[in-house]
């Protein structure tokens, strides 16, 4: 659906905030795009959307290229920006019309499709309301429904449940998850617990570069270089030790006094990958009349992985972005000073 090849965005020649980028995008699916502060997530989302251009690279959706075919590229794609565009003096309905004309939406179409989103998005109750009236969230949905006049194929959603209460947060994640059936998804946010609850595969990025791209399940698989036990066992530790002595050559144990169990022991069990324990480490205690008070294994979140493949990356990705803005405001605000100067000198002539 989408494929992006050696992207890269270069700012006054120095600034990469995008570096040599590539990655696929396959239809029906939803997308999370993570990245730290200024890792070029942005930048690479409007690239996709036509919104700025490239330095070097290609970009196609639905086998459209997006610098040599913009218009037909544009059209097979809806955008959801953090804030969504809204003229709050109209009623959605009258909003969605405007969109409707705008995307080319033939006029014996309108009428149905419009109907038909705003049932989709949950906003036909309030769909001749005026905007400025409406809550957060349905301001929200308002936006959603923009993006989905004229059945794109892609989705880009950034930060779509910004600003949202908890109910609203879960309403909008639903409506998010039944979006695949119709649409491929791209979805931008800053909580990773509602990329790993929402979407099929994580995209990390980091100083312009993709660092990981899997299942939010596969990536905590991957990143996990051993197999982690906390143990709490009823008992001194000198018994407790005795008894796990036989795992020393399979495994590195650490024991310490616990400190919220009374005559009882916390053990740190840390072996390879794939390596498990918990079975004969349960038996050789029972063996020893040592009870065990709890076992947990250690997993990795989506937060961990997160952190471990973006670290030590914020302070110069987020700098070198700020730079980046910096110098294309500077370029621009040059630009407007020569046309100025250049109009000034033709109304002399």
């Amino acid at each position: 659906m989408i494929q992006v090849e050696h992207l890269t965005k270069t700012y006054n020649g120095r600034v990469n905030a995008v570096d040599d980028l590539s990655f696929t995008i396959d239809k029906g699916q939803i997308y999370g795009f993570l990245g730290p502060n200024g890792a070029g997530k942005s930048t690479t989302m409007n690239i996709i959307t036509g919104y700025i251009s490239a330095t070097s690279g290609s970009v196609t959706v639905n086998g459209y290229d997006v610098f040599q075919n913009p218009k037909a590229a544009k059209r097979c794609i809806g955008y959801l920006p953090e804030q969504p565009p809204l003229y709050t003096e109209l009623t959605p309905r009258e909003y969605l019309k405007i969109a409707a004309g705008l995307k080319g939406v033939p006029k014996a179409e309108r009428k149905a499709q419009i109907e038909e989103i705003m049932e989709l998005t949950g906003i036909s109750g309030v769909a001749d309301r005026l905007i400025r009236h409406l809550s957060k969230g349905y301001k929200q949905r308002v936006g959603l429904a923009q993006a989905m006049i004229g059945y794109p194929e892609v989705l880009i959603l950034d930060e779509p449940t910004v600003g949202l209460d908890p109910k609203q947060i879960i309403e909008m994640r639903d409506l998010i998850r039944s979006l695949r059936d119709r649409h491929t998804v791209i979805l931008s946010s800053h909580i990773l617990s509602e990329v790993s609850a929402v979407c099929d595969t994580v995209m990390i990025i980091s100083k312009g570069k993709l660092v990981a791209s899997d299942t939010p399940e596969n990536l905590s698989r991957r990143m996990e270089e051993q197999s982690v036990l906390l143990l709490t066992v009823r008992g001194e530790q000198a018994r407790v030790a005795a008894a796990l002595d036989v795992f020393k050559d399979r495994a590195e144990i650490n024991y310490a006094a616990s400190e919220h169990e009374e005559n009882a022991t916390d053990v740190y069990v840390e072996s390879a990958e794939n390596t498990d324990l918990r079975e004969e480490i349960f038996f050789r205690l029972a063996d020893a009349r040592l009870p065990l008070l709890s076992m947990n294994r250690s997993e990795m979140t989506l937060e961990d992985v997160f952190l471990e493949l973006t670290e030590d990356t914020y302070s110069d990705s987020s700098s070198a972005a700020a730079d980046a803005d910096a110098e294309e405001y500077e370029i621009e605000f040059e630009d407007d000073e020569e046309t100025e100067e250049e109009g000034e000198e033709e109304e002399e002539c």
